[in-house]
């Protein structure tokens, strides 16, 4: 049996995230189905990131175990001539049998953008959160310093989450603000504040949740010495809402021997 790594980019709005779910429309559901037929048997598809609904990917992860004698680049080619163009297989690489996409990563990184006071271009508008309202960078930057490192982030996981272990290592959380955006090779004006997120792991909703506390932060909804105390409250309801799903990219994870981050 041979392990095929895919690295894939995906559109998430018209999809019910990456877990195959009854009687919903999946990442994983479609890449199962067309792996399957491409290599003539049942094929499991593991991912090393479950984005939810609506959330977009540039760098996802995913594997799975074949008898098919089919080279990389055919894999590649025969999946992206048969899958809708929301979702591209970026490459396709051969690797060692016992590689897991999920427990393997040592790393992730997620982008969130924002659109503070709301108004943004005809071609962004699904891409960013569109918030009425002018924010406060410093105090989002002020507060964000509480979340570096190693904490317990059951504050920030939405119910429903069942890990055993709420405790993650934040080793970047970053925020920008910029007055453009490139699309298609053309600058488009706006008011924009990205949020970069990289740990060794997450939290169902986590990112989400985070930024949604930035977000009433930035409003002076809630003072930014908050949120080292919503924090180490472990409890969730004392944290700021849950951002909507298609501001959310994930940009890239990383294994044990690959490129550093940046």
């Amino acid at each position: 049996m041979r392990t095929i790594k895919l690295l894939l980019e995906y559109d998430g709005s018209a999809y019910h995230g990456w877990q195959i779910q009854k009687d919903a429309r999946t990442i994983q559901g479609l890449l199962e189905e067309r792996v399957s037929r491409l290599a003539g048997e049942r094929t499991a598809v593991i991912g090393a990131s479950r984005t939810d609904a609506g959330v977009h990917a540039f760098g996802q992860v995913a594997a799975f175990r074949t008898r098919s004698s089919l080279d990389c680049e055919t894999i590649k080619r025969a999946l992206n001539a048969t899958m809708p163009r929301d979702v591209r297989v970026l490459s396709a690489e051969e690797v060692h049998a016992q590689f897991h996409p999920r427990n393997d990563a040592i790393r992730k990184r997620y982008v969130y953008v924002l659109a503070p006071r709301g108004t943004t271009s005809a071609f962004l508008f699904k891409y960013a959160w569109e918030v009425p309202h002018k924010l406060d960078l410093g105090s989002m930057e002020s507060a964000a310093l509480a979340l570096g490192g190693e904490h317990d982030f059951s504050a920030f996981m939405a119910a429903g989450g069942n890990v055993k272990d709420p405790v993650r290592t934040i080793f970047l959380l970053r925020l920008a603000h910029t007055e453009q955006m490139t699309f298609m090779g053309t600058r488009l004006p706006g008011t924009f504040i990205t949020v970069h997120v990289e740990a060794n792991g997450f939290l169902r909703h986590m990112v989400r949740n985070i930024v949604g506390t930035l977000v009433e932060i930035g409003r002076g909804k809630i003072p930014p010495e908050r949120m080292r105390p919503i924090l180490l409250s472990r409890d969730r309801s004392e944290a700021g809402p849950t951002a909507p799903p298609h501001g959310l990219f994930l940009e890239r994870i990383d294994y044990a021997g690959g490129s550093p981050p940046e």
